[in-house]
């Protein structure tokens, strides 16, 4: 109720702060280009150069897990023209740094959820199991004999991995890479048994059949690949492991500013054309508004902290 009253004062708000964006605008990316999170906040910039007439500029600073990126939005003047689009680490470093330039929680304001890319349970063919209850048997049948490749330690795929065998109670050998990339081919020659790999780069060897798939690790069924199901509704309820991009803005940006932007993303996320370019990454569109975008957020870090905790993961 609350934010809708907020949107509702929005046009009366905003005109009484100044117009907004006054300048040109700045997306952080904490990755390099090329990647999902790139191309989501190069998608972004390009609709709010567009409809704003600011050029939006997007700002590439990788390293270090995302947070040589994410400590130059929290310095920076909480007006709105600087912003981060990160990624499902922005909830995952707390628990795997012991010390951090910055406050996740503290110093950032939600503002958008870009996009939400579950992982996809792949295995290679020699594995005789086509669904999750069938594989799950199998995996408790030889505790620690099949091995997993991830993107490395703490990466979306390791961590996926994690929370299946504390639900289901099984036991795999953890194999990480420098990155996916050497992890797929290596599933695909029969030196891993199974992933849980990146969408887009899976399904295309999923369709030709190298390797096979029984289900994705999001809450909701993907629109990229609707045929499978969830992991939760395959028997592990409450299972959700996706990958997630969101939009943030320094701490103490003012609130109708924060409205602004978040009105705006949700609503060039909605046309058929901008869903067919989420899906060419394997991503799926989730409106939500800023409050509940903190809420996620919390809720995200809270739960992998707890996997992690468990698991024992160390950035490599």
């Amino acid at each position: 109720m609350r934010w809708l009253l907020i949107l509702g004062l929005l046009p009366a708000w905003v005109g009484a702060q100044g117009a907004f964006p006054s300048r040109p605008m700045r997306i952080v990316v904490p990755a390099p280009p090329g990647g999902g999170t790139d191309i989501l906040a190069r998608l972004v910039a390009r609709k709010l150069t567009d409809t704003w007439g600011q050029p939006v500029i997007v700002d590439n600073r990788g390293g270090a897990s995302g947070m040589i990126g994410s400590e130059i939005v929290a310095r920076a003047d909480p007006d709105g023209h600087t912003l981060l689009m990160s990624f499902t680490s922005h909830a995952t470093n707390p628990s795997l740094y012991s010390k951090m330039a910055y406050d996740t929680v503290r110093d950032f304001s939600g503002v958008a959820m870009a996009g939400v890319v579950p992982s996809i349970l792949v295995l290679h063919p020699s594995i005789p199991v086509t669904s999750v209850k069938d594989f799950i048997a199998y995996v408790k049948d030889r505790p620690g004999r099949l091995a997993y490749g991830s993107a490395g330690n703490g990466s979306a795929g390791h961590l996926s991995a994690v929370l299946f065998s504390s639900m289901t109670g099984t036991r795999m050998i953890h194999v990480p890479y420098k990155g996916s990339g050497p992890a797929l081919p290596d599933l695909i020659a029969g030196q891993l048994q199974l992933m849980f790999g990146n969408m887009a780069s899976a399904i295309p060897h999923v369709k030709s059949g190298k390797i096979r798939a029984l289900a994705v690790t999001s809450a909701r069924r993907s629109a990229t690949a609707p045929e499978l199901p969830t992991l939760a509704e395959s028997g592990l309820s409450g299972y959700d492991a996706s990958a997630w991009f969101a939009l943030f803005a320094p701490a103490r940006t003012p609130v109708a500013v924060v409205a602004k932007l978040n009105q705006e993303v949700n609503q060039m996320m909605r046309p058929a054309e901008m869903k067919e370019r989420l899906l060419a990454i394997g991503a799926d569109a989730l409106a939500l508004t800023p409050p509940e975008l903190d809420k996620y957020v919390l809720a995200e870090i809270a739960k992998w902290g707890r996997v992690i905790r468990e698991s024992g993961a160390k950035p490599d």
